[in-house]
């Protein structure tokens, strides 16, 4: 201990570290009682921050942003014990990210801690919010599977409707007029050192913000903000009841965060980093995308709006976020702060709580996009391995009838359930409605032969809760 003292006193005079440190940590701030563990996030944000980071210098060192190595790279290191680890842990902090910022800016809207005077922190935690969602888009693209690739040029055919500067922001996007090896490394580029350094140029702008104009007092009913009295006001408050940041404060950050940080270690591993798709191939167009959890719920809703309001939605939706965000301070910098005398805000955040865990599950579910990845159907399911009704299951799958239709668990969500198809319909309105089709189903009249439909007919006609009538058995026959 005396040599790390004697260390520590010769830096701290060559330095003066001590002069703006220990000022710094014990600078008080108010005394929050039972609502103090709400002032963790912000700061758990940080530490999980620097925990992608340190992991993503570590995998920046094994990966290699070139189109044609980088999805070996990337093999190499989740193959590797550490490697995988390092990713699960840097996979799980980007969703760690997310999550705290996202309850953090909620709460900071809740408790009306974007009023005077602390508008422009506000405004530099928006910054940051739609910062760190850059980074979780630009991170997905790294991964160079179908489903990276597939993303940016959806994200790129998106922003290809923005008007006049459309088309520039898409060749922005895939750094030319396709998805190739500019693309991953303009992607890299922005993941690595664009989106960090303005990261850190607003954490670093934020925290000044915090500590000049101190940290919010919880809100109470009755107590208004007056930009003529609040400074003096608030400077009474420290005076009376604040208490030094260090350790009568810090130690919760500290606590929340390691605690933070050890789950998203656990979970990496246990469950392992996310799974490698197939390797990009343009060519293969049958693959389905779906973004992050994050970006889910979006997805979704795109998905089920009418064709028509789409440029609407993907143009106008994100730009009247961020006007009501930057406005939020400006139009709103005094009165009263309590959410009980602001019932709204709990409103707005439960309407929007509600759209991304309603959308983001229905996004998980995509009941619009067929199960290509379905497996032929078992034979406990099909209740035979031989004759016409096995060989009936068989065209229901080469025909890609199971991608859509879901028969006892297995298969697609798009079209209606067919496991009791027997009970619903005819073979004969079986093959009406195969041959003439039906909204958002293909018609087979030409791609099907004669004995392919009467097999298809014999396996739907024996899904039936119970067995069949003579009559049926022997239309089904025919």
């Amino acid at each position: 201990m005396r040599f790390l003292k004697s260390i520590w006193s010769w830096f701290d005079d060559v330095t003066g570290v001590s002069s703006w440190l220990i000022p710094l940590a014990k600078h008080p701030v108010p005394h929050a009682r039972k609502s103090a563990w709400f002032y963790v996030l912000g700061s758990a944000t940080l530490f999980v921050f620097i925990v992608q980071i340190v992991t993503g210098i570590a995998l920046a060192s094994a990966y290699v942003p070139s189109a044609g190595q980088a999805y070996q790279s990337l093999t190499f290191i989740s193959g590797t014990h550490f490697g995988s680890i390092i990713r699960g842990i840097h996979a799980f902090g980007a969703s760690a990210m997310v999550i705290l910022i996202g309850l953090h800016a909620i709460r900071v809207y809740l408790w009306g801690s974007y009023k005077y005077p602390r508008q422009m922190g506000w405004l530099t935690g928006v910054a940051l919010l739609f910062l760190v969602l850059g980074m979780a888009f630009t991170g997905q693209l790294l991964r160079w599977d179908q489903t990276g690739v597939w993303s940016v040029v959806i994200a790129a055919e998106q922003a290809g409707r923005t008007p006049f500067i459309g088309h520039w922001l898409a060749r922005f996007i895939l750094a030319g007029d396709t998805v190739g090896g500019a693309t991953l490394s303009r992607f890299f580029a922005l993941h690595v050192f664009f989106i960090p350094a303005l990261i850190f140029f607003f954490l670093g702008f934020h925290l000044y913000l915090v500590i000049r104009n101190g940290i919010s007092e919880p809100p109470q009913v009755g107590r208004p903000v007056d930009p003529k009295t609040y400074r003096a006001w608030y400077s009474d408050l420290l005076h009376r009841e604040g208490v030094p940041f260090w350790p009568d404060a810090a130690w919760r950050d500290a606590v929340f965060g390691l605690l933070v940080i050890g789950t998203v270690v656990v979970l990496a591993i246990t469950v392992g980093p996310p799974a490698l798709g197939r390797p990009p191939d343009p060519s293969i167009i049958q693959a389905s995308p779906r973004p992050e959890w994050y970006f889910l719920w979006y997805y979704a809703l795109l998905s089920v709006i009418p064709r028509w309001s789409e440029t609407y939605v993907i143009i106008l939706g994100p730009l009247l976020l961020a006007v009501v965000l930057v406005l939020l301070p400006l139009v709103a910098p005094k009165g009263e702060r309590s959410p009980f005398k602001r019932p709204w805000a709990f409103g707005i955040v439960a309407f929007i709580v509600w759209m991304i865990a309603y959308f983001g599950t229905l996004g998980r579910l995509a009941p619009w996009s067929p199960r290509l990845n379905a497996p032929p159907l078992p034979a406990s399911v099909v209740g035979a391995t031989s004759g016409s009704v096995a060989d009936g299951a068989k065209v229901f799958h080469d025909k890609g009838c199971e991608f859509c239709h879901k028969i006892s668990g297995y298969g697609g969500i798009r079209g209606p359930d067919l496991t009791y198809a027997g009970d619903r319909m005819t073979p004969a309105q079986m093959e009406t409605r195969i041959y003439s089709g039906a909204t958002n189903m293909p018609s087979y009249n030409g791609n099907i032969t004669p004995q392919q439909l009467s097999d298809l007919l014999a396996f739907l006609a024996s899904r039936r809760r119970r067995p069949a009538p003579p009559t049926s058995a022997n239309a089904a026959a025919k």
